[in-house]
């Protein structure tokens, strides 16, 4: 067995659990962030992981304290993206000097053109405003992972794992290291499908170009994946967002090759999918707007690429979301 690491949970939620509790089963010694339900729930029964029609049960050290918790070696952000500003204080009473941050979330994140040397390495403004989150959580701490799995936390503390396997990870700076080298160890040794990117966000931009109109065509429309790719109509609209999120892709190193129409039909094997939009809806949680639309939308004005559909796509979802709470 490896040497065991201090590691930490910063969303405990379907993801982050899956991923604590395949570590917590290997020994490490895993610290959950958490609060409220989550963290009474893990205090009093443990994090409970379901997989493979096998329950197992992880006990972990959970606080609503960082400080309490100590510096980290590695750190697993897995909170939905309108929560990373309200837990990035936080992440830095975790941080020793030799911290590693896994960014693991959805869409486009702060760090995402950490080593461009033009225009576009500016701060992302609809994900990290004011680069406040760039000062807080360099770069040169963040490893970069693109997460292939479907989990669903059906109350809090207990996570179900339902299918996928697979962990894409990188450096934010690109190329490899040590300590990059040091987590695939840790991960394969969980059990986890790992894959090593030396560009990481090439992997982020082409699950985004997935995802990026199936999550906010469902929240706003109520319709699983199936039924939104059954009309004819909403289906041409989806090419067209993901015609336009492939040429911002072609300029800013994230080349995509496949179809759009090809990608769908990925899409389409999953059958009558609830995507994880659709869930936050349902559940009333804040929705995850910023980093899936509006981020690639402010990238399109930044390099030059028109962007009408994908304009119409936030508009629409933002809207909605607004409209029941679920958006500043």
């Amino acid at each position: 067995m490896l040497e065991p690491l201090r590691i930490a949970i910063v969303g405990v939620g379907a993801i982050g659990g899956w991923i604590g509790a395949r570590l917590a089963a290997r020994g490490h010694r895993v610290s959950a962030l958490a609060r409220g339900t989550t963290l009474q729930a893990l205090r009093e029964r443990g994090l409970r992981l379901s997989s493979a029609g096998k329950e197992s049960t992880a006990q972990v050290v959970a606080s609503d304290d960082a400080a309490a918790l100590g510096p980290q070696d590695l750190v697993f952000i897995t909170v939905k993206g309108p929560a990373l500003a309200s837990v990035a204080d936080s992440v830095t009473r975790l941080m020793g000097a030799e911290t590693c941050i896994v960014s693991t979330m959805n869409g486009v994140p702060w760090w995402f053109f950490a080593t461009s040397d033009d225009a576009q390495g500016a701060a992302l403004q609809s994900v990290d405003p004011g680069g406040t989150l760039l000062a807080r959580l360099p770069p040169e701490h963040v490893l970069g992972t693109v997460v292939h799995a479907a989990c669903t936390a059906p109350e809090p503390g207990h996570v179900e794992h339902k299918m996928g396997n697979g962990l894409i990870i990188g450096e934010a700076l690109g190329g490899r290291s040590p300590r990059l080298e040091r987590a695939v160890e840790v991960l394969r040794d969980a059990a986890f499908d790992v894959t090593v990117s030396e560009r990481i966000q090439k992997e982020i931009w082409y699950k985004l170009w997935g995802n990026m109109t199936m999550n906010p065509i469902s929240a706003f429309t109520g319709a699983t994946c199936d039924r939104i790719l059954d009309d004819e109509l909403v289906a041409g609209f989806v090419l067209q967002v993901m015609a336009e999120a492939a040429e911002i892709g072609s300029r800013i190193g994230c080349r995509i090759d496949e179809s759009g129409t090809d990608r769908m039909q990925v899409t389409r094997k999953l059958g009558a999918f609830r995507t994880s939009m659709l869930q936050d809806v349902d559940t009333g949680r804040l929705l995850e707007i910023d980093a899936l639309v509006a981020a690639p939308r402010e990238l399109g004005r930044r390099v030059g690429v028109a962007t009408p559909a994908m304009d119409a796509l936030l508009g629409l979802t933002r809207l909605f979301a607004r409209g029941r709470g679920l958006y500043p």
